[in-house]
C-alpha cells in the first residue's frame, strides 16, 4: 500500500521527518518497505516546454510526415519532424527537447538529435499520453493560445512533488488501509507519547438534498451478503478529465486518473478505505437497484470486457432487469460512468467479508475494493463516505443531490467486547505498564471501558477493528503502541534444565548455523509459501506432490515448498540485482510434500521436513592487491557439506556416495548412509531451473535431510583408532568424459582396479563449457592411497595410476585433460 505524505498531513498535523515517521509505524506493525521521492507525474516533465508551432510543411520524403519550426521561447528556432495528423502552424504545443526522457510504464526512451527520412529533428512534439497527462487521442496536445512560449511544462501542469511512503500490510490490518486509516494509528502512538495528535476527519457539514426529482428504488434481497447497503443519486453531472488537485492525487500513488467521477470514488477509497461505486444512471433500468444473486451460469461481462460465468452464490448489483455489477468486486461493462452520463447513481456499502472472498477467488478478480472488502471494513463510515464523496463529486463535476439518502442496515453491527485481566497484560507483555499508561493506549485506540474492576477491565471495540477480538489481541494492540522496543530485555533466563540423551535440534541448528557465519555466511530466511507452477517441469519433486492452499493470497503464494531452493535462487536474484553477486547463504526451513494417492482426509497423506539449504555463487575470493579473484566452483560446495558432516560426527565409513539422482542440479552428488537414507544432495543447479528464476550465474547448491542428519548423527559413537605409521599418497585426476557418465561409474571403475590401497575417491570439480565439444564434461577427481605396513614406493604408485587411467579409458572412454 503507497501512502503519501503530502496527503497524509492533510489529516494530521505533523511535522516529522519522513525517516522517523517510517519508524514508528514500523514499531506500531505497519512495516515500511520503502521511502521514495516521487512527482505527481513521472519523471517530473523535465526536459518539456510550452513551444510555438511556426511553419509546418509537408515533409518531402514521407506522405504522413510533416516539417515543423518550432519557437520555445529561446533565441533558436527548433526544426521538428512530426507524424501527428492535427499538426499545423499556430499551434501551442508541448515539446521534448533533445535530452529528455519520456517514460511509458517501466520503460523510459531518451530524445535525440536525428535524422527522418533526410530531415533534421531536433526535438518532438507530444501528445497527453506520452508526457503522461491524458489517455491517447492520436495527436498532439493543443494548449490554450494565450500560454506563453518557454513555459515550463511541469509549472503548466502543476507537477508536484511528493514522498511516498510504501506500507508492506498484513491481511489483519485492513483498518489501515487508507491515509486516514494510517494517520488514525499513527496518531494513537504520538498521543501514547504525550504528544498532540488528532485526526482531521474532512468536514461533510454542507451535504443537503437539494431535490428529489431522481429516485432510485433500492431493496437487498440477501442480507446476509450485504448486512449495509447505501446509496443516493446526483443529477446534471459533467464528466469530463479530473482538475490538476485530484490527478495529482492519484498519480502519486500509482493510480491512472479515468474521469472526475470515478476518480472521486478511487479518492475516497484511498483516502477512508471506504470502497464506492457509482453507476450511470441511464443503465438503472426501471429505476431499480436490487442487491441479490443470479441464477447459476448467468452470463456477466465485466469492465474488462471478459465475458464470466457467474455462480448463484455471487453477490450481484442489479436493475429491474439485469445485473450491473459485481458486489465488492467489479464493476459491469454496461453501467460505468462514460462521457455522456448526466446523472449517476452513487453505491456505499457492507459486503460480508466471506462472501467477497469467494467470488474474487472464484473469479480470479482481485481490486482495491475487493481487497478491503473480504477483509473487512468499517461498517459506521458508509453514510460518511458517501457524503463525502457525493460534495466532492459536485465539486469537480456538478450536479445536484437529488434523492434522499437511501439506508437498508436491518441489524446494525455491534461493537466486539473483549475482557482484559490486568495479570495478563503484565504477564504476556513481561514488563508492569502501569494501568494510567494502558488506560491512555485505549483511549488512543478508540477502545471504550465499559467496566473494569481490580482483577480486569471490559472494553469495546470499535468493529473497524477486526483484527481485536479476543483478549491477547488487545494485548497485542497495546504492545506495539507502547513500543517492542522499549521492553527491556531481562538479563536471566529461568528455565528448568531437562536432560535428554537424544540430540537437540535447536542446539545443533545454532552450532552448524554458528559454523557457517564463521565462513562468511549469511543466513536466509524464505516464504514456505510458493508457485506450485515452479514445479511444473520437475520430475523430482512433481507439481501433483505441492500441499496446495484452499484460500491462497494469490496465485504466488498457492502452494507449500518442496525445496528450499527456489527461495534462495529469489534471494540470489534480489542481491544479484543490487550488485551483490558474491553470495554465501543458508536457510534452515521445513519442506512440504502431499501424497496423492493417500487416503482422502488422512494426515498420512501429508509429510513435513526440515532441511538445510547451502547456496554458493559469484566469486570464492574476491579480487584484492595479495589474490586474485576465483569463482566458486563444485569443490567449495563440497568442501562445505564435508565439514558439515565432520561437525555432526558422521565419518566416511558410515556413508555412500552416488550421482544424484535429481533433476534440478546439472551435476549432483548424494550421499547417503549405508542403508539409502538419503542425507545431502549437492552440485551445480540446472541452468534451465536457475534461469527460470531469472538467475543467470552458476549456482552451487547442497540441501540436507536436517532430519535424517540429526538421527545418524545422535546415534553415532566416536571410534578412535591408532595414527597410521605410514603416509597416505593423494592424487588428482582431470578426466574429459561424456556427459552420460556419472560419478558412480567412475568410482566404480577405480576400487575395481585397486581394492586393497585405494582408500577414498572424491569428486571436487565438475566443468562444462568453453573449450570443451558439447557432448562432454570434465570431472576432477581426487584418490587417496594408503598402505598400512610400509612406505609406498612411486613405482607402485605409478603401476596403480596408469592401471586406473588404462581401465577408466576402456570402460568409460575417460581421457586425460591436459
Amino acid at each position: 500500500m503507497l501512502i503519501s505524505y503530502n496527503w497524509l498531513k492533510n489529516y494530521l498535523d505533523i511535522n516529522i521527518e519522513t525517516n522517523k515517521v517510517s519508524k514508528i509505524l514500523t514499531d506500531i506493525g505497519l512495516e515500511v518497505g520503502g521511502i521514495e521521492e516521487v512527482q505527481s507525474i513521472k519523471g517530473g516533465l523535465e526536459g518539456l516546454v510550452i513551444g510555438k508551432v511556426l511553419t509546418c510543411e509537408k515533409h518531402p520524403n514521407a506522405d504522413k510526415l510533416s516539417k515543423t519550426t518550432v519557437n520555445i521561447g529561446t533565441n533558436e528556432t527548433l526544426e521538428i519532424v512530426c507524424g501527428a495528423p492535427n499538426v499545423r502552424a499556430g499551434l501551442t504545443v508541448v515539446v521534448a527537447t533533445v535530452g529528455t526522457t519520456l517514460y511509458s510504464g517501466d520503460e523510459s526512451f531518451v530524445i535525440k538529435k536525428s535524422k527522418i527520412r533526410g530531415e533534421l529533428s531536433q526535438g518532438m512534439l507530444c501528445g497527453a499520453d506520452e508526457i503522461g497527462v491524458g489517455a491517447a487521442d492520436g495527436g498532439i496536445m493543443e494548449l490554450p493560445e494565450e500560454v506563453s512560449s518557454g513555459t515550463l511544462a511541469k509549472d503548466f501542469f502543476n507537477v508536484e512533488s511528493d514522498i511516498i511512503i510504501e506500507v508492506d500490510l498484513t491481511p489483519n490490518r485492513v483498518d489501515a488501509a487508507s491515509h486516514i486509516g494510517t494517520a488514525r494509528d499513527l496518531a494513537a502512538y504520538l498521543k501514547s507519547n504525550n504528544e498532540v495528535a488528532e485526526v482531521k476527519w474532512p468536514s461533510v457539514d454542507d451535504f443537503k438534498v437539494e431535490n428529489t426529482d431522481y429516485p432510485v428504488e433500492v431493496s437487498v434481497e440477501n442480507t446476509a451478503a450485504c448486512p449495509r447497503y447505501a446509496g443516493l443519486t446526483i443529477s446534471g453531472v459533467k464528466v469530463k478529465e479530473s482538475p490538476d488537485w485530484l490527478k495529482n492525487k492519484l498519480s502519486v500513488i500509482g493510480l491512472t486518473p479515468i474521469n472526475n467521477v470515478v476518480d472521486v470514488t478511487n479518492f475516497v477509497l484511498h483516502e477512508l478505505g471506504q470502497p464506492l461505486h457509482a453507476f450511470d444512471g441511464a443503465e438503472i433500468k426501471g429505476d431499480k437497484v436490487v442487491v441479490k444473486t443470479l441464477n447459476d451460469k448467468t452470463k456477466f461481462t465485466t469492465l474488462d470486457g471478459i465475458e464470466r460465468e457467474l455462480s448463484d452464490n455471487d453477490l450481484m448489483i442489479c436493475n429491474a432487469e439485469e445485473g450491473m455489477c459485481i458486489a465488492g468486486v467489479f464493476g459491469g461493462e454496461k453501467s460505468g460512468v462514460k462521457e455522456s452520463t448526466t446523472k449517476i447513481f452513487l453505491e456505499s456499502a457492507y459486503f460480508n467479508p466471506v462472501y467477497v472472498r469467494k467470488t474474487a477467488k472464484r473469479h480470479t478478480l482481485s481490486t482495491d475494493a475487493s481487497f478491503r472488502f473480504e477483509r473487512g471494513i468499517d461498517p459506521n463510515i458508509t453514510i460518511y463516505a458517501l457524503k463525502r464523496a457525493a460534495l466532492l463529486i459536485q465539486e469537480v463535476a456538478g450536479g445536484t443531490i437529488s434523492s434522499k439518502i437511501t439506508d437498508i442496515y436491518p441489524e446494525p453491527i455491534k461493537n466486539f467486547e473483549v475482557e482484559v485481566k490486568w495479570k495478563n497484560i503484565d504477564r504476556l507483555i513481561g514488563k508492569k505498564l502501569g494501568e494510567e499508561k494502558i488506560k491512555s493506549i485505549f483511549a488512543a485506540l478508540d477502545m471504550d471501558i465499559i467496566k473494569e474492576d481490580e482483577e480486569a477491565v471490559l472494553l469495546s471495540i470499535p468493529p473497524y477493528r477486526v483484527d481485536v477480538q479476543r483478549d491477547v489481541d488487545v494485548i497485542e494492540d497495546i504492545l506495539r503502541i507502547y513500543g517492542y522496543n522499549n521492553i527491556e530485555i531481562p538479563q536471566a533466563v529461568h528455565s528448568t534444565l531437562v536432560y535428554s540423551d537424544k540430540p537437540d535440534n535447536h542446539k545443533v541448528v545454532n552450532t552448524i548455523a554458528n559454523q557457517l557465519v564463521s565462513l562468511g555466511f549469511n543466513e536466509i530466511m524464505n516464504n514456505s509459501l510458493t508457485k506450485p507452477s515452479l514445479y511444473a517441469e520437475s520430475e523430482t519433486y512433481p507439481e501433483k506432490n505441492v500441499v496446495a492452499l484452499f484460500n491462497p493470497l494469490s496465485s504466488d503464494l498457492g502452494g507449500m515448498r518442496q525445496t528450499l531452493l527456489m527461495g534462495g535462487l529469489e534471494s540470489a536474484k534480489h542481491n544479484i540485482n543490487r550488485r551483490k553477486g558474491d553470495l554465501k547463504l543458508f536457510e534452515f526451513g521445513n519442506c512440504y510434500y502431499l501424497n496423492p494417492e493417500g487416503e482422502k482426509g488422512s494426515l498420512e497423506k501429508f509429510r513435513e521436513e526440515q532441511h538445510l539449504g547451502i547456496f554458493l555463487t559469484g566469486n570464492m575470493i574476491p579480487a584484492s592487491w595479495n589474490s586474485q579473484e576465483r569463482k566458486v566452483s563444485f569443490a567449495d560446495i563440497r568442501g562445505v557439506v564435508n565439514n558439515i558432516l565432520e561437525r555432526l560426527n558422521i565419518g566416511e565409513a558410515q556413508l555412500s556416495e552416488q550421482d544424484a539422482n535429481n533433476d534440478l542440479f546439472a551435476e549432483g552428488i548424494n550421499i547417503s548412509t549405508k542403508n539409502k537414507i538419503s542425507l545431502v544432495d549437492f552440485g551445480l543447479v540446472s541452468s534451465k531451473v536457475a534461469q527460470s528464476l531469472e538467475v543467470k550465474e552458476a549456482v552451487y547448491f547442497a540441501e540436507f535431510n536436517w532430519d535424517n542428519l540429526l538421527k545418524i548423527a545422535g546415534r553415532q559413537n566416536v571410534l578412535f583408532t591408532d595414527i597410521p605409521k605410514f603416509p597416505e599418497v593423494s592424487r588428482d585426476l582431470a578426466l574429459l568424459i561424456d556427459k552420460s557418465v556419472n560419478f558412480g561409474e567412475i568410482k566404480a571403475v577405480m576400487q575395481k582396479t585397486e581394492k586393497k590401497l585405494l582408500k577414498k575417491v572424491s569428486l571436487f570439480d565438475i566443468y562444462e563449457g568453453k573449450n570443451l565439444p558439447a557432448d562432454k564434461k570434465s570431472y576432477a577427481v581426487n584418490f587417496i592411497l594408503q598402505d598400512e605396513n610400509k612406505t609406498l614406493t612411486d613405482k607402485q604408485i605409478d603401476k596403480i595410476m596408469n592401471s586406473m587411467i588404462k581401465n577408466l579409458e576402456r570402460e568409460v572412454n575417460a581421457q586425460l585433460r591436459g
